[in-house]
């Protein structure tokens, strides 16, 4: 039987391009629901913005690498989970927040700011915990990353979407209310359907290596979002912080880690398998949580009807 690193998925550079830009599009559809006084109000609460990146940044990576020690996969699957957590908030954690009536200008600027501050702190974070596991040690040898290349693209792909979506909501209040639930509903299509043809492209794979990587990342994930949450209630924060605290932990730019484990890794099968398993489980994930979450009204609310 083939082993899990010579595994190469059916990702060519169109088929990234074409899930960031979904991705992208997913982001524009929740930013046409926001408004710049929202986020305003957003940084009223520095407490919550700090708890969020310190879930992110510090915490997840940190479970992540406990999660390895205690589980001990391969070394090129612990890798590429210490790489999903230390990627940038992905952005479809805003869909859930907002679908789950979290607080979306936080989970907005908390995506943001994680987004920035993962040119430093991805880097730092791979190679700090993989320098303590001697066969991520090994793998890590030859890997390099150009920061500037990541922040160039992520500020293309989250910035300009949110850009335009909130500059529309601004200058054209109607235009975006009569938008705003076709382009959602649009553009939730557009990524199930992308999401649906990756998992067929790649079946064989998922088929022959899944048992390997599926109950790990159930955990891995589980633990992220479930980590988040008790963070920020333990931190004293209001339900809807809480939620979007949840989702920013739990909700990873696996696409953007699949684009460097292809640029910096050759593709190397654990690391992408896993990478990609967790891009298709957090949205399932993600979905179950947030239709929770929406039935289940915050204090003083009913519940919300609709997604």
């Amino acid at each position: 039987m083939m082993h899990i690193d010579q595994a190469h998925l059916n990702f060519n550079p169109q088929a990234l391009l074409a899930l960031n830009l979904t991705l992208a599009l997913v982001m524009f559809g929740v930013a046409l629901d926001l408004k710049l006084s929202d986020f305003r109000e957003a940084l009223k609460t520095p407490k919550a913005l700090a708890i969020g990146l310190v879930s992110h940044h510090i915490l997840f990576p940190a479970a992540t690498f406990l999660l390895v020690l205690l589980l001990d996969p391969l070394p090129s699957i612990g890798l590429g989970m210490l790489l999903v957590s230390a990627c940038p908030a992905g952005h479809i954690s805003n869909f859930f927040t907002h679908r789950a009536g979290g607080n979306a200008a936080l989970s907005v600027s908390i995506s943001t700011l994680s987004t920035v501050g993962a040119v430093f702190m991805m880097p730092l974070n791979v190679a700090f915990w993989a320098s303590h596991h001697e066969g991520m040690r090994a793998i890590m040898r030859d890997f390099s990353l150009d920061p500037v290349s990541m922040l160039v693209d992520v500020s293309i792909l989250l910035g300009l979407p949110l850009a335009l979506g909130l500059f529309i909501s601004h200058r054209y209040p109607a235009l975006a209310k009569r938008a705003l639930k076709p382009m959602r509903i649009f553009s939730l299509a557009v990524f199930a359907v992308f999401v649906s043809g990756a998992l067929l492209a790649n079946w064989k794979f998922f088929i022959a290596f899944g048992a390997m990587v599926v109950g790990l990342v159930f955990i891995h994930n589980a633990c992220a979002l479930s980590g988040g949450y008790a963070l920020a209630r333990l931190s004293g924060l209001a339900e809807r912080d809480c939620r979007a605290v949840a989702f920013e932990t739990g909700i990873q730019n696996s696409g953007l880690g699949l684009v460097l484990i292809f640029n910096f890794f050759g593709g190397l099968g654990g690391m992408a398998i896993v990478t990609a398993w967790w891009g298709i489980w957090h949205i399932f994930a993600g979905m179950t949580l947030s239709t929770y979450w929406m039935k289940k009204p915050l204090p003083g609310q009913a519940a919300r009807k609709g997604a």
